[in-house]
């Protein structure tokens, strides 16, 4: 009982939110509905006019009803074609703006999220909540409400109509409509649980199609072809199995309902045509009476789909707000200012972090300069991307803070602190769009001239005007027209046009060749000039000339200095060092022995 009522609480909350969103366009829905109040009365006045065809024409031979009833048949029915087009037209147009509004709503709110967010929720299924949960409501809102409101004022005309032509035969076809009330709530129910299901089986087929999609070369490349090929199949066959359990549910409940519709008539036929015959009734009284009965039937069965359709609304409707619910875990404070450009130092003070319970850095203390490069070395899954990602409160310290210029950055604004951030990682972020688009992402009004600046500053523009369209060129989902180091230096250029004074390389040559490497370092050497920057890097050797080398090993600071103090130190550096070169016979045993071409900037 307890669960029944806790459902019964959240279908209603659904319906009051949905209803907030509907509320504006209030007007729209009072014509509509009049619309529908007309169209409901047509109805019913086409089943009474039976009475007056039978009793008056046929049997009286009356000649000028025989003139008059055709012409209200004519006007009624136009009467009912133009309110009929008035209500669709308006209620899906009244549908269709909530559901555009509820998907801005929900695609805002998910970019509004945290990293962590992302990584907690697959991609294909936030994409199958925006498109196929999102449809679903608008199938609630539009269509359900439409069929509510017509069907109920037909079969309010149509009620009342049978009672008034002969109430005690109205009393006998009522007793039969308690009985529908059951299997209505019970394939209502049946049908929230299978679309339940079926949302939550397309949400990992969508996740699936997303991830293999995405990745077909490393598919391909491991002949994992057929094996992907099962996976699908086997999320596809549930959905099958789910839409077949739907569809089996539908099959049923109409015909359901047919029957019991069917009971009633026989009965009503039975009763109502022995009192034709003892003359305590008309011919077309009684077949007026049966034409509502058997006219009742279809709004009586559009509302048992319309059931159908309301709960598998109601169950995307819940998971849409489920996202909706959920606060963004970094947001501005309630005395949140903008951050001033910087012009003195950032500051890390005891700052632990962890994403689970183990802490991925502990109590890390370093405070970086205007203008110099510190570059963050160590095995990977030691905290190094975690450091660099705080900065821009990607996401928020756990214990400590992040100071810029002395002012915590969890008391100032997102906007302004990130506006202050560029960012040029090993996963190259482009989008399906002209490489002009890519360029300027962040500020699309920038002028030509500051685009052209930014690409000659990257090592770009030769390039770029080699394409057919130059900067017009459209570069294909994450620039797959381009080679990884002209998507590199695209990037940079983007970086570069943004002119924010910190700087943050996130291995940001590590996937490209060694020719490649070289041209995009030139680029990087462009970006870095006067900027504070943070370099994670894996190839050791673009970092040689950086002002600070800090070495992280299991979340914690454990050395730091140049490269040729911490070189001969021989501690954690040295060793990094002597790792990545062992292959290359370049080995060495102090800061001596390195070798020449490693302590110069590439």
């Amino acid at each position: 009982m307890v669960v029944l009522c806790r459902k019964k609480d959240r279908t209603m909350d659904i319906f009051k939110r949905l209803l907030v969103l509907a509320k504006p366009h209030i007007p729209k829905f009072i014509i509509a509905a009049l619309c529908m109040l007309f169209v409901g009365a047509t109805t019913a006045i086409l089943a009474a006019l039976v009475k007056p065809v039978l009793d008056d024409i046929f049997i009286k031979k009356d000649a000028t009803m025989l003139k008059l009833i055709p012409i209200a048949v004519l006007v009624i029915y136009f009467v009912k074609m133009v309110c009929s087009y008035g209500q669709t037209v308006i209620m899906n147009f009244i549908g269709q703006r909530v559901i555009t509004d509820l998907r801005n709503d929900l695609y805002n709110h998910i970019q509004r999220q945290s990293l962590a967010f992302f990584t907690n929720n697959p991609t294909g299924i936030l994409m199958s909540r925006i498109t196929n949960d999102v449809n679903l409501i608008q199938g609630a809102v539009s269509e359900a409400v439409t069929s509510l409101c017509k069907d109920s004022f037909s079969i309010i005309g149509l009620v009342a109509l049978i009672f008034y032509r002969d109430w005690q035969l109205a009393i006998i076809a009522a007793l039969v409509f308690p009985l529908t009330i059951y299997p209505i709530a019970k394939f209502g129910s049946m049908m929230r649980n299978v679309a339940t299901r079926t949302q939550v089986t397309m949400g990992s087929l969508t996740s699936l199609l997303q991830e293999t999609i995405s990745g077909t070369r490393i598919v391909k490349a491991f002949g994992m072809e057929a094996y992907e090929g099962k996976r699908f199949a086997n999320e596809n066959e549930d959905l099958f199995k789910l839409f077949m359990k739907s569809v089996s549910i539908r099959a049923i409940s109409s015909p359901f309902m047919e029957f019991l519709g069917g009971v009633a008539i026989a009965v009503i036929v039975l009763y109502g045509g022995y009192q034709v015959l003892n003359g305590s009734s008309t011919p077309g009284n009684f077949f007026s009476f049966l034409t509502a009965l058997i006219m009742l039937y279809e709004p009586v069965k559009r509302l048992t789909n319309v059931n159908n359709t309301i709960q598998q609304g109601i169950s995307a409707a819940v998971r849409v707000f489920s996202i909706l619910d959920l606060p963004p875990d970094i947001t501005n404070s309630e005395d949140a200012v903008p951050l001033p450009r910087i012009s003195d130092k950032i500051e890390i003070k005891n700052v632990t972090f962890s994403y689970d319970e183990e802490p991925v850095l502990k109590n890390i203390n370093l405070t970086v300069r205007r203008g110099e490069v510190v570059a963050f070395v160590g095995m990977s899954g030691g905290g190094k991307t975690t450091l660099v990602n705080l900065i821009p409160r990607f996401y928020d310290v756990v214990e400590g803070s992040i100071l810029i210029d002395g002012k915590d950055i969890r008391t100032v604004t997102i906007e302004s602190l990130r506006d202050q951030i560029a960012i040029v990682t090993q996963q190259t972020i482009l989008f399906n769009d002209t490489i002009r688009n890519n360029i300027a992402y962040g500020d699309i009004t920038r002028n030509e001239e500051a685009i052209i600046e930014a690409a000659r500053a990257a090592n770009a523009y030769e390039f770029i005007m080699n394409l057919p369209n130059g900067f017009d060129s459209v570069i294909g989902e994450q620039g797959t027209r381009l080679s990884g180091g002209e998507r590199q230096r695209i990037s940079i250029a983007r970086a570069l046009l943004k002119d924010a004074p910190i700087l943050i390389l996130d291995e940001a040559t590590s996937s490209l060749d060694t020719e490649s490497e070289l041209e995009v370092q030139g680029a990087l050497e462009n970006l870095m000039k006067g900027r504070t920057t943070f370099v994670i890097a894996h190839r050791l050797s673009t970092i040689s000339r950086a002002d600070r080398i800090i070495a992280i090993v299991n979340g914690e600071i454990v050395e730091e200095g140049t490269h040729e103090s911490l070189l001969a130190r021989q501690g954690e550096y040295f060793k990094l060092y002597n790792m990545q070169f062992r292959d290359n016979g370049n080995q060495v045993s102090n800061a001596d022995d390195a070798p020449a071409e490693e302590t110069q900037e590439p």
